[in-house]
């Protein structure tokens, strides 16, 4: 039942909710005297998830001091100084991407990741709360998997100095060792097959005569990790050289030696994070030779930072998750590197720069090279247009439409750290091409991230003497309820008697086919649900995989085993069962009531196989060759969710269901639009799916919108030659050019997270 109190304090409090720093805003009285810090962000997590990072920030500021959310200064010398002759120095390496648990992403957005220092210093803060009682511990395996982030962990044996993704150390390495005199006595090798033996007879070397030895890429030699831990554990400070020190390079790896992890000083390195602090870390590498390298000085100034911006927007477009790039690219400083000395020698070589050559290069070679994605391909492509042009070379050339981000006149690297220092710490969305919204979805990409981590540290039993209900309890309850809300499975045999198969009705094919994979689904849940409760009352032995499902149940999580047999879908358990409710319900209407008017598309178990059968239907009405018909496209305004239609359309379908991020339909102007502020998501019209024989598609006035599954966007392709997410490419109306949809990331789901 609904608390009368907590809704009067959400209305008094409905206005400062809606300002950006609601996190800050005090709540109405007396809740917000009596509520304790902590209970205030439970009340902000409901209002406001978007703003839950920033509410536990100023938490974890409160609680454990400014140290745990201000990320320390990566100091190499004095980690060197806390290390010993038998004491490794450890670098964590990571390929650029957070990594979260394959127990953390169940509920989530796929493909979204925490991306700020805070989260997992918070953790270890209400990991507390949370009922973890050894933190110590948690911190170290958390550290090793790559999800703690920019903090300094108490109860740790050595520092953890660590950032969330390790760029190679190397260079600093160097540094130090020219720096303390150690040049001439400093040898690596890079591990890997066969490269065992050179590295233990190093070791020894080293040992004797005072050596730096560095072995890099630990990962790669998984089966000399024993002899390493063997000789790392042998080592006696009195008997080796006292200069002697082992560097180690490694990515997360469960093969390397925990005893090195846990008696070693553990270091990461990584680059400034954020578009202004990879601007000035390119600009403080150039010169003012470098600068006045061309022959062309003024275009290649204009062009240098242009394309500078281009690398810091591409890397810090990550941040957004699936809308910002559907995969999760490591576009590098090489590459950067690789453009910059092309751009040079094209624009010395011609009188006018071909910058249709320089995207080519830059975005199907350079960048390109990484992109898999034919959709990130069109992304990337459409970019480069805005910050490596003809227009990039005229004075005051905004590559923003506040102007935030000009092309500076400047000629001396000075001038130019000078104007990327008056730039924006957090920047704006649009230097993206993405809508303001879009900071909403990364804050609460961040906050899901954090609560993720919680997730996974809350205790699997109520302490003793506690008034809750028992973790046996709580999933005894909720797995009945489950088994008392299906349904029964389809009859197949009479569905397919009812709809039999036919050559001009491909749809009951596409029916009995969903029945079937339906019916597979509901078996696995009736019996693991049913298989639980035995387990719970002792009546069966708990196995591994019925202790997965319980700890899914208690979770709200989809169980491995029922996700493996169901549709793609990143709800929570709660929103999962009611939306396959929602499934079966389609479909047990159309076996009963026959074809519907308007097909639910995210009903659907298998999408393409009911396109596909609205194709076959017309192309044999017609008596025309399947390949020569392709959809045409209408959205049905008049028509809002389907509800008013009874009939379906002569040919070709009508569809629902549909859900778009990145912008709305306009039912007004029929077409495109630019969200409402706050509106993340917004549901599409009616859509008439219209078979057409040597159909021209339209030159302009349409965007070629992508029809996914789910928010994840990227899939796999599975063995019917379809990926596992995408479904088709839809046309919608437009009255401004594609590409400022292409950058805005528009999109439309069949499912949301929720």
């Amino acid at each position: 039942m609904p608390c009368p109190g907590l809704q009067w304090c959400i209305t008094l409090t409905g206005r400062s909710i809606g300002f950006l720093q609601a996190h800050a805003m005090p709540l109405a009285e007396p809740f917000e005297n009596r509520l304790t810090r902590f209970q205030k962000l439970l009340v902000l997590r409901c209002l406001r998830p978007d703003r839950v990072l920033a509410g536990v920030q100023e938490f974890v500021a409160i609680q454990l001091g400014h140290g745990f959310i201000e990320p320390p200064p990566f100091d190499l010398a004095a980690c060197f100084k806390e290390s010993t002759a038998a004491t490794p120095l450890v670098f964590v390496l990571s390929p650029g991407e957070w990594t979260v648990g394959p127990e953390h992403r169940k509920g989530l957005p796929a493909g979204w990741h925490p991306c700020a220092h805070t989260i997992h210093a918070a953790s270890a803060c209400l990991g507390l709360l949370a009922g973890a009682d050894d933190l110590c511990g948690w911190a170290m395996q958390v550290l090793w998997q790559g999800r703690l982030s920019a903090c300094v962990v108490p109860g740790l044996r050595h520092n953890a100095h660590c950032r969330a993704a390790g760029a190679d150390p190397m260079a600093d390495l160097l540094k130090l060792a020219d720096e303390l005199k150690f040049s001439r006595k400093f040898e690596k090798v890079s591990l890997g097959q066969g490269q065992g033996p050179k590295a233990e007879k190093l070791l020894e070397q080293g040992m004797e005569r005072g050596l730096w030895v560095c072995l890099q890429n630990c990962h790669l030699a998984i089966s000399w990790m024993p002899t390493l831990e063997r000789i790392v554990e042998n080592i006696q400070p009195d008997k080796v050289h006292r200069d002697f020190r082992l560097w180690l390079t490694s990515m997360p790896s469960p093969a390397f030696p925990v005893s090195i992890l846990q008696n070693g000083v553990k270091m990461t390195l990584e680059p400034p994070a954020g578009l202004k602090a990879n601007m000035m870390r390119q600009y403080n590498r150039f010169t003012d030779q470098y600068m006045a390298a061309s022959t062309k000085p003024l275009e290649w100034r204009r062009l240098l930072f242009g394309l500078c911006l281009f690398h810091a927007v591409v890397q810090d477009r990550r941040k957004f998750g699936p809308l910002g790039w559907n995969i999760r690219y490591d576009f590098t400083d090489g590459d950067l590197s690789v453009s910059l000395a092309q751009l040079q020698e094209y624009l010395d070589s011609y009188e006018t720069p071909p910058f249709r050559v320089l995207q080519f290069l830059f975005t199907e070679i350079n960048y390109g090279g990484r992109v898999t994605d034919d959709k990130d391909r069109r992304l990337i492509n459409t970019l480069i247009t805005n910050f490596c042009g003809s227009p990039v070379l005229e004075e005051g050339y905004a590559f923003s439409p506040s102007e935030t981000y000009k092309v500076p006149g400047c000629e001396t690297v000075a001038q130019f750290r000078e104007v990327i220092g008056s730039f924006p710490l957090v920047p704006s969305p649009e230097i993206f091409g993405l809508h303001d919204n879009a900071d909403i979805t990364c804050q609460q990409a961040e906050t899901y991230g954090l609560l993720g981590t919680l997730l996974g540290l809350q205790p699997r039993s109520s302490s003793g003497g506690g008034a809750g209900n028992s973790q046996e309890e709580i999933v005894g309850r909720l797995a009945q309820g489950i088994l008392d809300k299906l349904p029964a499975a389809f009859d197949v045999e009479a569905v397919s008697a009812q709809y039999p198969t036919t050559y001009k009705e491909s749809m009951n094919t596409v029916l009995a086919q969903e029945a079937i994979r339906y019916n597979a689904l509901l078996a696995v849940i009736n019996s693991s649900l049913k298989a639980t409760l035995k387990a719970l009352k002792g009546l069966v032995v708990m196995s591994p995989d019925l202790e997965k499902v319980v700890n899914s149940l208690y979770d709200n999580q989809v169980p491995e085993a029922w996700a493996a047999k169901a549709y793609p879908s990143l709800k929570p358990l709660s929103s999962w069962v009611t939306d396959l409710l929602e499934r079966l319900a389609f479909i047990q209407d159309w076996v009963a009531n026959g074809t519907p008017a308007v097909y639910w598309i995210s009903g659907f178990f298998f999408p393409q196989a009911f396109l596909t059968g609205t194709l076959q239907n017309y192309a044999r009405k017609y008596a025309l060759p399947i390949d020569t018909v392709s959809f045409g496209f209408q959205v049905m305004d008049d028509l809002d969710s389907g509800s008013s239609c009874t009939t379906g359309p002569e040919d070709g379908c009508y569809i629902r269901g549909l859900f778009m991020e990145g912008a709305r339909w306009d039912s007004h102007e029929h077409q495109l639009a630019e969200s409402w502020p706050k509106e993340l998501f917004t549901e599409t019209p009616v859509v008439w799916l219209k078979p057409q024989q040597h159909r021209v598609k339209p030159t302009e006035g349409i965007y070629d919108c992508p029809v996914y599954k789910t928010l994840t966007r990227a899939g796999t392709l599975s063995t019917t030659g379809h990926s596992t997410n995408f479904i088709m490419m839809l046309e919608l109306s437009t009255s401004v050019d594609p590409s400022h949809w292409i950058d805005r990331g528009v999109a439309l789901f069949t499912a949301l997270a929720f």
